[in-house]
C-alpha cells in the first residue's frame, strides 16, 4: 500500500544519479514493508484511529533506509505527511499543510536547544483543532541543522519531550541511550495527545519490525507466536 513515505522514497530513487548502497541494500526486499521477502512483516501492518497527525521531514536518503522508522508512523497513522529537507528550498505543499486551520503544529526537539518562550511541554490543541507533529527524521546532526536551517519552522511551538524510559530501537548505533528513533517519538507525541492506543500500536509494531528486521540479518527463526507478536495482534485484521 502506497503513502507519503513510500512516495516519498520512490521520488527519492528517480533523483538518484548513482545505485543507492546503503548497509543491506543490496538484498531483495519486500516492497510492502522493505524486509527481506522471507521475513516480510506486511501482514502484520495494524489498523488504528488517531486524532493526531504526523509530518515528517526526511533529511535526503532517509526515506530509502530499509531501517528507517518513519514508514512505521505511515503506515500506522493514515495522517501522515513526508517532504524531503533542503536548506535552500522548502515543497510550498508543507507551508500549505502547516498555514492549515484544522491543525495545531509542533515541532518535536529537544528543549534544552531551544529559546525558552518556545517550549512546550502538552499538547494542548485549540478548540477545532488537531494536533501535527513534525519530526525531524535523520540522524541527531542533521536534525539539529534541520532545526536551524528551516526559518518557516521558527513561529511554532517547540514540544520537548522528557520520556523516563531508555531507547529500545536496536537497528541504529546511537551511543546514546536517550536518542530516540522517529517510530518512538511519534509514539510519545501520540501518548502526550491521549491517543493512547494509537501510540501503544505504533509502539508494538516498532517491536515487530525490529524483530523481523534482525531475524533477517542475521538468518534467525521467526516465533510469530511470541510475546512481541501476540502484543500487535489485537489490531491486524487477519494474521
Amino acid at each position: 500500500m502506497s503513502h507519503a513515505v513510500s512516495r516519498l522514497r520512490t521520488q527519492r530513487l528517480a533523483r538518484a544519479v548513482r545505485p543507492f548502497l546503503n548497509r543491506g541494500s543490496r538484498a531483495e526486499r519486500c516492497a510492502g514493508c522493505r524486509v527481506i521477502p522471507e521475513y516480510c512483516l506486511c501482514a502484520w501492518r495494524p489498523t488504528v484511529e488517531a486524532k493526531s497527525a504526523m509530518c515528517l521531514l526526511m533529511h535526503d536518503v532517509e526515506p530509502m533506509k530499509p531501517s528507517n522508522t518513519g514508514w512505521l508512523i505511515a503506515d500506522v497513522i493514515d495522517d501522515t505527511s513526508a517532504f524531503a529537507w533542503s536548506r535552500t528550498e522548502v515543497d510550498p505543499d508543507l507551508l500549505t499543510l502547516l498555514a492549515d486551520p484544522q491543525w495545531q503544529p509542533y515541532i518535536v526537539f529537544p528543549g534544552e536547544f531551544v529559546a525558552p518562550e518556545r517550549v512546550v511541554s502538552a499538547v494542548v490543541a485549540g478548540e477545532g483543532k488537531r494536533p501535527l507533529f513534525i519530526l525531524l527524521d535523520g540522524t541527531w546532526s542533521e536534525a539539529r541543522k534541520m532545526f536551524r536551517k528551516s526559518p518557516y519552522l521558527e513561529h511554532l511551538p517547540v514540544l520537548s519531550l522528557a520520556p523516563e524510559q531508555l531507547s529500545r530501537y536496536k537497528l541504529r548505533r546511537s551511543k546514546r541511550d536517550d536518542h530516540f528513533c522517529t517510530a518512538e517519538v511519534a509514539a510519545l507525541c501520540l501518548e502526550l495527545a491521549e491517543d493512547q492506543v494509537a501510540s501503544e500500536v505504533l509502539d508494538a509494531y516498532l517491536d515487530v519490525f525490529s524483530t523481523h528486521y534482525l531475524a533477517a540479518k542475521f538468518q534467525l527463526p521467526l516465533d510469530e507466536a511470541d510475546g512481541v507478536h501476540t502484543r500487535l495482534a489485537p489490531y491486524i485484521a487477519a494474521v
